[in-house]
């Protein structure tokens, strides 16, 4: 994070907390913090505790952050000594996140012992003459197909089946979006790694996957035509950009309602999981030590779900946060 990005200031009130240690920040201290935004485009500030911030955040000079010259000359001393002689070193999420991580490896392990799959899910049969050129009323663009209420792009070169995956959500991961804002070019890298750090893993033996929720292509029935088009072209744009070949499967059905059940392939359901293991990479055995999972929906404080840790607990897949998989 560049410290031009980061602002200082004395706390308000005692409202907030620490996003790395949880515990609440006093009236009057200092604390550090940035703004976020999550896919749903809502911007959200994340204050710290001056060490914990500091001590996790790689950072500039004490006076390219905001706020700086507006402290005491006492304050601005300490600043400048904590910026340049860190005492420890955390991990990006510090304490909050180790915690989630601790406990998303004691439910894999426990679903493993259990063979917790969901019952729902492996009732999911896959056939190819169920499988579509359109999803409904929607035309699907060249080489992508609907099965259900999933959409998948079809193999492209140098896409190979592997026992090793790295697997991704799409908004808010991999890519910055807005529910305020539809269309093939309204996004933007989320972090300038991403390319790198997935061409990487493709060189590395790695076959990438992306499984995304998009309920807007089942919701929006006057306009699905435009929802399709907008995800897809943000899909297509974004493995383009990257240049790197990855499967992709949306889960276009609704979440859970007062009149209906789980979609059975939207996260954290395990359908799309389902139908790629069995159907999308040639029936090998995956080595579930070296795959993962990456996506922001894990249940943190201002996180819009947890849909993304709940469905890497029920495949058994090791999970990380994009801002600690990314940026480490």
């Amino acid at each position: 994070m560049a410290a031009s990005k980061v602002l200082v200031e004395y706390a308000k009130s005692s409202r907030s907390s620490c996003k790395i240690c949880s515990k609440n920040i006093t009236a009057g201290s200092l604390r550090m913090g940035f703004s976020t935004k999550d896919p749903r485009g809502f911007d959200s500030m994340r204050w710290h505790h001056l060490n914990c911030y500091a001590n996790s955040h790689p950072l500039g000079t004490a006076e390219e952050i905001k706020g700086f010259f507006s402290l005491k000359g006492s304050d601005q001393e300490s600043l400048r000594k904590l910026v340049a002689e860190p005492t420890s070193s955390q991990s990006l999420d510090g304490d909050n996140m180790k915690e989630i991580e601790e406990s998303h490896e004691m439910e894999v392990k426990k679903r493993k012992l259990l063979g917790a799959e969901n019952k729902k899910n492996l009732e999911v049969k896959f056939s190819l003459s169920d499988v579509k050129n359109k999803y409904k009323d929607a035309n699907l663009p060249t080489n992508w197909k609907a099965f259900n209420t999933i959409i998948f792009n079809e193999r492209e070169e140098g896409l190979h089946d592997t026992e090793k995956i790295a697997a991704f959500d799409f908004d808010g991961c991999l890519a910055n979006t807005s529910v305020k804002r539809i269309g093939a070019d309204a996004w933007s890298l989320m972090y300038a790694s991403i390319p790198e750090k997935l061409q990487e893993l493709y060189n590395g033996g790695y076959k990438l996957v992306i499984f995304t929720n998009e309920s807007n292509i089942e919701r929006w029935k006057n306009k699905r035509q435009q929802a399709v088009d907008s995800k897809i072209g943000r899909l297509d744009s974004f493995i383009k950009l990257v240049k790197v070949p990855i499967q992709v499967f949306i889960a276009c059905g609704l979440g859970n309602g007062k009149m209906e059940s789980d979609d059975p392939f939207r996260k954290p359901m395990t359908g799309m999981w389902k139908i790629f293991t069995e159907h999308f990479n040639s029936g090998i055995a995956l080595d579930m030590d070296q795959s993962f999972y990456v996506g922001d929906a894990a249940g943190r404080t201002n996180d819009h779900s947890d849909a993304d840790i709940k469905f890497a607990q029920a495949v058994g897949l090791k999970f990380y946060v994009p801002e600690k998989f990314f940026l480490a």
